[in-house]
């Protein structure tokens, strides 16, 4: 069994550093000439998948867009999955879980367990409640050659507030993270399946990202403000084994799939360039 991380190595490798979002908000629709609902949320997913999905390396869809509809949006967000997987792209299912005990275990299932139908790659998960609470979730993942990325440095306004904040060890919340997953990851080759989520928009951190060995995605490039020049201030010499990730930015030049092509195919330009 290939693990999640050899994976997204030999993925990268063959297709490009570049994950894109399937983020089916409802200005997003509108701009596609799309209805609010069941009928346009499929369309629009089918659409990113029939273009992309056999050309990227990643696919991210968010799950609280297919979640608003409810039932139906779930049963197409288990399609998305299928038909990305089935294409060739790895699926990062973008559900940001995190939870304790045998809630977290359930989320765990889930996501990556292959008997669920929402079984992804990878997802992200939240660690305040202890990266420790988020074991169900590593553990499955290793069982099954899963992947699990942790948030660890977000673009938010608010994030910095806790995540930047000094525990007792003087350390501050952030590296802590950082260096529980560096822990896990230790000696896996060519990367480890444990990731972190780190915003592209943050500029020089003040954290030592080193030691992760484990791939770093990059949220925020595009219509958030980052571009690719400012993923070496962020990621300094961990640049290697980053992950950039657009959403509107490509997905707003759809509708057609031979648009949304050629503008995943220029932010590609672009990050290959950018990461050397």
């Amino acid at each position: 069994m290939e693990t999640f991380g050899e994976r997204l190595h030999a993925a990268v490798a063959e297709r490009g550093p570049l994950c894109v979002g399937i983020d089916p908000h409802a200005s997003l629709l509108a701009r596609w000439g799309l209805s609010d609902d069941i009928a346009g949320l499929e369309r629009f997913a089918r659409t990113v998948v029939d273009a992309l999905a056999d050309r990227v390396a990643v696919l991210k869809p968010q799950s609280a867009f297919f979640e608003r509809f409810g039932s139906r949006g779930v049963a197409i967000l288990e399609s998305t999955i299928r038909q990305s997987r089935e294409a060739g792209a790895l699926v990062l299912l973008d559900v940001k879980r995190g939870d304790i005990g045998s809630t977290m275990a359930a989320y765990a299932s889930a996501y990556l367990d292959p008997a669920s139908s929402l079984c992804a790659d990878a997802i992200t998960v939240s660690p305040y409640l202890g990266v420790g609470s988020l074991q169900p979730a590593f553990d499955l993942a290793a069982a099954h050659g899963g992947g699990v990325f942790v948030l660890a440095l977000t673009s938010n306004p608010e994030g910095p507030a806790v995540q930047h904040a000094v525990t007792a060890t003087g350390k501050t919340v952030a590296q802590t993270v950082i260096d529980e997953i560096a822990q896990v990851n230790a000696g896996a080759q060519p990367l480890g399946s444990l990731g972190l989520v780190v915003g592209a928009t943050i500029g020089e951190t003040g954290h030592d990202l080193s030691a992760v060995n484990g791939p770093l995605l990059a949220p925020g490039l595009g219509a958030q403000g980052a571009t690719p020049s400012d993923l070496r201030a962020v990621f300094g010499e961990s640049l290697r084994n980053v992950l950039p990730s657009y959403s509107r930015e490509v997905l707003s030049a759809g509708p057609q799939g031979s648009d949304l092509r050629v503008a995943a195919e220029r932010v590609l330009d672009d990050c290959r360039a950018a990461l050397g």
